[in-house]
């Protein structure tokens, strides 16, 4: 049970929303409602960046934050430097500009492209299971191109240091290939097989 009555709303920490609710007017309708107090992880400074915490949130093992972080960190280590050895050694400007330095911005990417939109559901009807395709809700479909990701990463040689393995795992799907994209369009291919299914989701 919650310690807040059902009155409380969330509290808002991204400045571009309260920037948003400030120009929109909607900031003086809730200036006066009690809100719940923002969790220890969250802040609303510029280096703050939500996918990346809930990310090292499904690194870390046993509680171990301050490890999870440093691969993380490290991960992030490695991109930056294949990006600018890839930068480095192209040769026109224009292959210059097309590579992203910005390792956050290559997760968001690689995340962005291994989100599936359908999910299998298994629903028994007359006493036969059927695979069902359904749709899937945007808090879901990140959580499992996060997982998938980080599936890949472990089911790498052993012999490779984990940031390093993070690091080959993120580029690939930001650029749109390897395995967890693969997973994904099987994932669609096996949906778009089932879809005679479909209305078993209804009735």
């Amino acid at each position: 049970m919650s310690q807040y009555g059902p009155h409380f709303i969330q509290p808002i920490i991204d400045k571009q929303k309260i920037d948003a609710l400030q120009e929109s007017g909607e900031l003086s309708k809730i200036s006066h409602v009690p809100i719940k107090a923002a969790l220890s992880n969250q802040t609303s400074s510029v280096f703050y960046d939500p996918l990346v915490s809930q990310f090292t949130n499904y690194v870390m093992k046993q509680g171990n934050k301050q490890l999870a972080r440093e691969l993380v960190e490290k991960g992030f280590e490695n991109i930056k430097r294949l990006q600018l050895e890839r930068y480095h050694l192209a040769e026109t400007e224009e292959e210059k500009a097309k590579i992203e330095l910005n390792p956050r911005k290559l997760l968001h990417q690689a995340v962005e492209n291994c989100r599936p939109l359908l999910q299998l559901t298994p629903i028994k009807r007359g006493g036969v299971r059927y695979q069902v395709p359904v749709p899937i809700t945007e808090k879901r479909s990140y959580f499992v191109a996060m997982k998938w990701l980080l599936e890949a990463v472990r089911e790498k040689e052993r012999t490779v240091h984990f940031p390093e393995k993070m690091a080959w795992e993120i580029l690939d799907a930001a650029a749109n290939q390897g395995k967890v994209v693969k997973r994904k369009h099987e994932l669609h291919r096996q949906c778009e097989a089932n879809r005679a299914y479909a209305h078993y989701r209804w009735s």
